[in-house]
């Protein structure tokens, strides 16, 4: 199963080093049972929305731990991903980014006939890949 780690320090800026690469558990650390891609969302003082994600695991992805020692913010959202659905790819990979926010999600999200549905012509803004059986893994 996926990993997510938040963080909010408000009104402090911080670095999410720890949490991220030093602790016994951290998410890099996680990242060797779940290998499928890791993503690093936060913002800038502005408010300003970033994010970086690759379909690799933490512990191979130069930038993900660049960022965890270097970006300071007042709020972290990282995942780390074990594929059930969706191939591996960036458009599957968390977090997502939407209209100046940061959104991820741990497993899979059933009933996607009745969802689209609901959703209608606002399907479109829906990233990532419609999978409705479950992978080879």
């Amino acid at each position: 199963m996926c990993r997510l780690f938040g963080l909010s320090s408000t009104p402090e800026r911080t670095r999410a080093t720890f949490w991220l690469l030093d602790a016994p558990d951290s998410l890099s650390y996680q990242s060797h049972r779940e290998p499928d891609g890791t993503g690093l969302g936060y913002f800038d003082d502005d408010g300003t929305p970033h994010m970086h994600k690759a379909p690799i695991a933490a512990y191979e992805d130069r930038c993900f731990a660049e960022e965890a020692k270097e970006v300071e913010s007042t709020t972290f959202l990282a995942h780390v991903r074990f594929a059930s659905t969706g191939d591996l790819e960036v458009r599957n990979t968390h977090p997502f980014l939407q209209d100046g926010r940061l959104f991820a999600h741990n497993g899979v999200i059933e009933g996607l006939d009745d969802l689209e549905a609901e959703l209608g012509k606002d399907r479109e803004q829906v990233r990532g890949t419609p999978t409705r059986s479950a992978s080879s893994r």
